[in-house]
């Protein structure tokens, strides 16, 4: 998986990686930069202005957990379809803050070792990652709820659940990321415009992971040791 991470793509595979990294990029920023405004306005006391851009920060979440889960069902649906299998590695829990995050990485490692090829594996992880995704702007969502509450009794607890978000977010974008380098990969060249059409259509509202998100709103993330 290093080695395809590190190995330059074709230019036209190139130019759709950097087109779809750069929007979830784009939107990751947006995000980010709000939620960290926000955290600021808390350390200084300013919890009236902390809780106004947390009133924004769901729907800044959903521009990034939603074409997110988009990439992550057209991957899987390609996969499962044409039979792509790239290489790849098992999601790590210390790149993962939330418990949940955790038990999803140790779950994919598990599942990795029993799994036979690489097609099974690769499509596991990618369902492991879209129900992490969902579930994290969940998360998010509620938590932004109980602290637009300002009469909420545990207010600390809250703030710290959308840290642990924020960075598992980040984790997942940077496996994303790191997966569809490794997809566009093993994709034969061939096949690159059937994958975009499927790209395009991956936005309907049925969902290919067993976890929906509810909100289809909330999350940040963080780059990824070695890599």
């Amino acid at each position: 998986m290093s080695l395809d991470w590190r190995t330059p793509l074709s230019e036209e595979k190139s130019h759709t990686f950097l087109h779809l990294t750069r929007q979830l990029e784009a939107s990751y920023a947006m995000f980010s930069i709000n939620l960290d405004e926000a955290f600021g306005m808390r350390r200084a006391g300013r919890l009236s202005t902390a809780h106004q851009l947390l009133h924004v920060a769901p729907d800044l979440c959903a521009r990034l957990t939603h074409p997110l889960l988009n990439l992550l069902r057209a991957m899987l649906g390609h996969a499962k379809h044409f039979g792509t299998a790239p290489n790849l590695a098992p999601l790590d829990p210390e790149n993962f803050h939330s418990v949940r995050g955790q038990r999803a990485a140790l779950l994919n490692d598990l599942f990795s070792r029993v799994l036979p090829g690489r097609r099974a594996r690769f499509l596991h992880k990618i369902n492991v990652l879209g129900g992490l995704v969902g579930h994290l702007s969940e998360s998010f969502g509620r938590a932004s709820e109980h602290l637009a509450e300002e009469q909420f009794i545990r207010p600390d607890r809250e703030w710290d659940r959308l840290d642990a978000v924020h960075y598992d977010l980040n984790t997942c974008l940077r496996e994303a990321a790191v997966l569809l380098k490794c997809f566009l990969h093993a994709l034969p060249a061939s096949q690159l415009p059937a994958f975009l059409e499927g790209l395009l259509h991956s936005s309907s509202p049925s969902s290919l992971f067993a976890a929906r998100p509810h909100y289809l709103a909330h999350r940040r993330m963080a780059f990824l040791k070695g890599q």
